[in-house]
């Protein structure tokens, strides 16, 4: 899918897609679903062959015997679009997500601006971009249950009207609260749209390179928006100011959502929809789920500001609260199962090896590469000195590196191995927090800074569309959304987890030194010094995890007949 593919303007080959018709088939393969592994069998991804228990929304087993009867799971029809338009619509929804990371990419760099003008208290200091990644990852699973039963077409155009508007609303906010809320509104519209975006892709792309690259196009849009925003950011706060990126990304967010209205085909209808969404859903879990994800992402981002906080009794009572919930689940789950109700998430998916090592792997991996983003530009920033601007700068090889990889990757994971692409990337993202650890302020660039940024995207872009192209695969075709859900909570939760960890080991190493003026630069440098090392042991550790969990997978994105 090149890129003159997607940016093709001819009106009449842009008419001619718009207006023709499509063919609904259902695959004719079976639904494999990935359990205790068989030695000696593998599936068409070329996993040990397996079973789970189906998210079918009936509590169907897909069981030995019905896959070796041929038995067919329910599955959502695949619509055969011409190449042109599903192109676009690929184009569409990576746009959206490039549009969104784009305001984030506007808050990180702007921050100290943004604090100022709008009186931020020093307790909300950090809120404006943390608060986005907190209600964005607690209603993901939520969003994506939602839209397996109404539709993702629906779902994702009623996602982004809600996020452009509030996008729009960031740029016009008044006071520090009130972007606070603006922007935990827009995450929520996002919510119903990232998990949409996988639905649609898989919906529209068969199965092989082109969808592939379909994962590689949704991946790399979001860490190459978020670039772009801390430049624009930059150049902005020293000319219009930091509202005109809010209302650039609002706009154009906004006319995207008009052209998804035209573009993308209807949703099938269904009957009864009210009341498949009070049987299909598993609300009940989707609520322990977010509320329990939520209550502990809140906890963290407090605690990164003040480490004391924790001893605070609402932070103690979340706190534990969150626990609780999270050991309710899988309580739940089991009772979904056994009494053949729906379950979000069941059990018996984390009895495969290769989909729990891609979780725990997605939340190490993607906690690393936002730290690694955000600690390199305070270092730059706060630490060197340099303008936000100089900063964003600094931190484009890292864009540049990410984007050739996503698509490198996207286009070539058929014929290439997973263990190897994971361990040698992880290793090389893993040089990176260890050089940043190691230079000094005075050191040129060039000499260590540069090939940092040169390696910190390598694992996270090559994994991405790893880990999405096997967490689709998991789940059966009508549950996709769910699937895209699932894999970005876990991605969020890692965001979150990473960030606000590194946060705290920053902020008590700096309280610890012996300087008196903790904001000074030296004092800083060693609070971001700790957090580099602290990344370092995380990718050490996502190498090992990968190492046990993955070694037994081949093949993945391969096309199925």
């Amino acid at each position: 899918m090149s890129t003159a593919t997607l940016t093709a303007t001819n009106a009449y080959e842009l008419q001619d897609a718009l207006h023709a018709p499509y063919t609904v088939f259902h695959p004719s393969e079976n639904i494999q679903r990935l359990g205790s592994s068989q030695a000696g069998k593998e599936n068409s991804l070329n996993y040990p062959r397996q079973s789970l228990h189906s998210h079918d929304g009936h509590g169907a087993d897909l069981n030995d015997e019905s896959l070796a009867t041929g038995a067919q799971p329910a599955t959502a029809p695949v619509l055969t679009l011409k190449p042109f338009r599903a192109n676009l619509i690929i184009f569409q929804l990576s746009f959206i997500n490039f549009l969104a990371s784009m305001s984030t990419g506007v808050v990180v760099v702007g921050l100290p601006t943004i604090a100022k003008d709008l009186a931020l208290p020093e307790r909300l200091y950090l809120w404006p971009s943390s608060v986005y990644s907190l209600t964005t990852g607690s209603t993901l699973l939520l969003a994506g249950a939602i839209a397996d039963v109404v539709g993702p077409r629906t779902v994702d155009i009623v996602g982004c009207l809600i996020s452009s508007i509030f996008t729009l609303a960031c740029g016009l906010s008044q006071q520090g609260i009130q972007l606070v809320a603006f922007r935990a509104l827009q995450g929520i519209g996002m919510a119903m749209h990232f998990p949409c975006s996988v639905s649609l892709t898989s919906r529209f792309i068969p199965s092989g390179r082109r969808r592939n690259i379909g994962f590689a196009c949704l991946g790399l849009s979001m860490p190459l928006g978020y670039s772009v925003g801390l430049v624009l950011g930059g150049i902005l706060i020293t000319t219009t100011g930091w509202r005109t990126g809010f209302y650039i990304a609002g706009a154009i967010m906004l006319a995207q959502t008009a052209i998804a209205i035209r573009l993308i085909p209807a949703d099938e209808k269904t009957q009864d929809v009210w009341s498949k969404l009070v049987k299909d859903v598993d609300w009940a879990g989707a609520v322990v789920a977010c509320a329990s994800l939520a209550m502990f992402s809140y906890v963290l981002a407090v605690i990164s500001t003040d480490s004391n906080n924790i001893r605070q009794p609402y932070a103690i009572a979340l706190l534990v609260t969150s626990l609780l919930l999270m050991l309710l689940f899988p309580i739940w789950m089991r009772r979904q199962e056994k009494n053949g109700k729906p379950a979000l998430i069941p059990n018996s998916l984390w009895k495969n090896m290769t989909f729990t090592t891609i979780c725990v792997l997605t939340v190490l991996i993607w906690g690393v590469q936002n730290s690694m983003e955000l600690f390199s530009s305070l270092y730059f920033q706060e630490v060197q000195e340099y303008s936000p601007f100089q900063a964003s700068i600094r931190l484009l090889p890292s864009l540049i590196v990410g984007v050739i990889l996503n698509l490198s990757t996207g286009y070539y994971i058929d014929r290439a191995s997973p263990f190897w692409l994971f361990l040698v990337s992880s290793i090389l993202t893993a040089g990176a927090p260890l050089l940043m650890a190691l230079i000094q302020p005075a050191w040129p660039y060039w000499w260590g800074a540069f090939p940092a940024q040169m390696l910190a995207s390598v694992s996270g872009d090559i994994f991405f569309t790893v880990g999405l192209i096997i967490v689709s695969d998991v789940f059966p075709e009508r549950t996709q959304a769910l699937a895209g859900a699932v894999f970005n909570t876990v991605a969020y939760f890692g965001w979150s987890l990473g960030i606000n960890s590194m946060q705290v080991v920053s902020l008590l190493v700096t309280k610890g030194t012996s300087y008196r003026d903790k904001s000074s630069p030296p004092a800083l440098l060693l609070g971001y010094q700790a957090s580099f090392w602290a990344m370092f042991a995380a990718m050490l550790t996502a190498a090992v995890v990968g190492i046990i969990g993955l070694r037994n997978v081949s093949k993945v994105g391969l096309k199925r007949e």
